[in-house]
């Protein structure tokens, strides 16, 4: 009976986030869970994983804190009908991204995030980016590059690419920026240790992620990481 009821549950909500409105007033399509009481409060963007869409994360809204603002995005390069990227694979063996993608769709994503936060009336300390597998790559890319841009990202099974990797260093315009780092301890698309070494790397630089592991949990999100995140972006929005 309690599968059944979760089913049907999870059907219910699917249906409200496909009535939502498609918003393309941006440079990038997305839909928005936005209220008069969200003016002048966090700001949300999440970003799908590659070869879904923008109503993959939504959901996720309905856990996190009820007065911000949520944004979920779809990605610029188009794979079929529903289905879209934000870079093309590299060759094969690492999950790496062609350069000419990240740039074009990290300066859309830029371009997004700047009038968002004018849009949705808030600060760019309080906008966090929360990415899945290449979003969460995207949110790297970005946020590390871009730092004055947002408050923070949670980088949810994902990886900070070798481009990116060797151009980090030290810089004090990074020390601000809050870091959700979660990866399931299963997953064989973007090994476990895509996550460790992203926070190694951002310790080496003086950032200070906060790190979790979800034991067993493939290339997904599980219930337990949608806690953790909703108590982080508490923590930081008290």
């Amino acid at each position: 009976m309690l599968k059944i009821l979760a089913l049907l549950t999870l059907l219910a909500s699917a249906a409200v986030h496909a009535q939502t409105p498609l918003q393309t007033d941006l440079p990038l399509k997305y839909l928005a869970q936005a209220t008069p009481e969200s003016r002048d409060q966090p700001l949300v963007i999440f970003l799908h994983g590659y070869g879904s869409n923008e109503q993959d994360l939504f959901g996720i809204k309905d856990e996190l804190p009820k007065p911000y603002t949520y944004l979920s995005v779809r990605a610029p390069r188009v794979m079929q009908e529903g289905s879209y990227q934000w870079f093309r694979k590299k060759g094969e063996g690492a999950y790496n991204g062609e350069t000419d993608d990240l740039k074009s769709s990290g300066q859309l994503l830029l371009d997004f995030i700047s009038q968002a936060t004018e849009k949705y009336h808030t600060q760019p300390d309080k906008v966090f980016l929360v990415g899945f597998s290449q979003g969460a790559i995207m949110s790297y890319e970005v946020a590390l590059r871009h730092p004055e841009a947002v408050g923070g990202i949670a980088a949810l099974s994902g990886r900070i690419l070798p481009v990116l990797r060797s151009e980090l260093i030290p810089d004090e315009k990074r020390q601000s920026l809050a870091i959700f780092i979660g990866h399931g301890t299963a997953d064989k698309r973007l090994p476990y240790s895509d996550g460790t070494e992203a926070n190694s790397l951002l310790q080496s630089i003086s950032l200070e992620p906060e790190f979790h592991a979800y034991q067993g949990v493939g290339h997904s999100i599980s219930a337990e990481e949608v806690q953790d995140l909703s108590a982080w972006l508490q923590r930081l929005n008290p």
